[in-house]
């Protein structure tokens, strides 16, 4: 048939996975929240939840890998003492509260994971009266809050940090293009609300459904509503196995032209490697951790362990260094909300990130563009943060 149908075959069901990310820290002012009392001058307790005996193949290499860079956090801590206990959910929301209550039963004073939303949230849900914080490897904002925050990246704060930039470099009138899934609805909302809170313009949505032929007979719409709102930028909830590729094919072909319309993710489109060879992708923006941290932490993972860390691997060394460098300050509450979500945040294996009161996230992201089929970094992550996070 059509040679744009080929991309199609790339297509998965599912919410983006998440990346890797953050954690060492700064001096820190703790404040009486929710939390147990430690004794900062013994070896602390820490659960770590993973996938262990999963039905899914995959899981086992994800939660060797969370293993591996947790204990790889705890070798660079220094004369901080923590006592590693890990747990196997088998990926399910079930075997997760079960193992949750285990870990407090036995002593621990915060838990670190589980990796999937549901299983995080029966986690959390099942200590919540314990007071005892949950620090997952979830990306899902939906479930955060209470004693359960999210270490993941999310699609709020990429959204924040391309409107913003987007902004800056007068392309603020903004249309985006999502699935009318779960992660594409997600997405526009997190687009939608970014735009509002950078005091960008709207202009407008376009929303297609979950397929091939979906996105085919949107491409004229999602046209249309371009001219008409006269869009700057068109932002993409699409992710690289899903309709990216098909999408940043058609649409120039369709006449909308990445040389007059800026074109924008909030997905990484650099993963896989392929997807810079793409045409469509040239020249567009997205947000990424900063790939000289981020560099640094893989290498150091293969020299200690033979291989590269799972991609969100760099999630559980960032959660054992933020409880770290907390402990570090040698209070009896530092793993409490208060100590978590200190504004300073924490110095992770890719950047800055900080924990909100809402169980959300703030990371330090760099805008980056595709040029020449390579990755480019135009505007690169913060280094520290301004004003308080809460």
């Amino acid at each position: 048939m059509l040679s744009f149908l080929k991309p199609a075959q790339r297509f998965v069901k599912g919410a983006v996975a998440g990346l890797s990310t953050l954690a060492l820290v700064s001096c820190v002012e703790t404040t009486g929240s929710s939390g147990p009392k430690i004794d900062a001058s013994a070896p602390v307790p820490v659960a770590l939840l993973v996938p262990k005996g999963s039905s899914n193949s995959g899981d086992a290499l994800l939660a060797q890998s969370l293993e591996n860079a947790a204990k790889l956090a705890i070798a660079d801590l220094g004369d901080v003492k923590i006592d590693l206990r890990v747990y196997a959910t088998a990926g399910n929301p079930t075997t997760a509260q079960a193992a949750a209550v285990q870990a407090v039963d036995e002593g621990a004073k915060i838990i670190l994971g589980p990796v999937f939303g549901e299983a995080a949230n029966a986690a959390a849900t099942a200590v919540a009266g314990r007071n005892v914080n949950v620090l997952s490897f979830s990306n899902n904002t939906t479930i955060a809050g209470g004693n359960l925050f999210v270490l993941g990246p999310t699609f709020d704060n990429t959204a924040d940090r391309l409107v913003a930039f987007a902004k800056g470099q007068g392309k603020g009138n903004i249309m985006t293009v999502h699935a009318n899934n779960s992660a594409g609805l997600l997405g526009n909302t997190a687009i939608a609300n970014a735009i509002t809170r950078n005091g960008a313009g709207n202009a407008g949505a376009v929303g297609y459904e979950f397929s091939q032929e979906g996105v085919i007979a949107a491409v004229s719409q999602i046209k249309l509503n371009a001219e008409q709102n006269n869009a700057q930028t068109l932002f993409l909830t699409a992710n690289t196995s899903g309709a990216l590729p098909l999408l940043t094919q058609l649409l120039p072909e369709a006449g909308l032209s990445p040389a007059t319309t800026q074109y924008m993710g909030l997905t990484r489109w650099d993963i896989p490697a392929q997807t810079l060879e793409l045409p469509g992708v040239q020249g567009g923006w997205y947000a990424m951790p900063d790939p000289t941290l981020t560099n640094q932490f893989q290498t150091r993972y293969a020299q200690a362990y033979g291989g590269l860390p799972h991609s969100i691997g760099g999630l559980a060394y960032d959660g054992i260094a933020a409880i770290g460098a907390l402990v570090k300050q040698g209070k009896s509450d530092a793993l409490t909300t208060g100590a978590l979500t200190q504004g300073a945040g924490f110095q992770g294996v890719n950047g800055i990130f900080r924990l909100r009161a809402d169980g959300t996230n703030e990371r330090g992201l760099a805008v980056a563009t595709i040029r020449d089929k390579k990755v480019v970094i135009i505007d690169p992550a913060p280094t520290r943060f301004g004003g308080a996070g809460s």
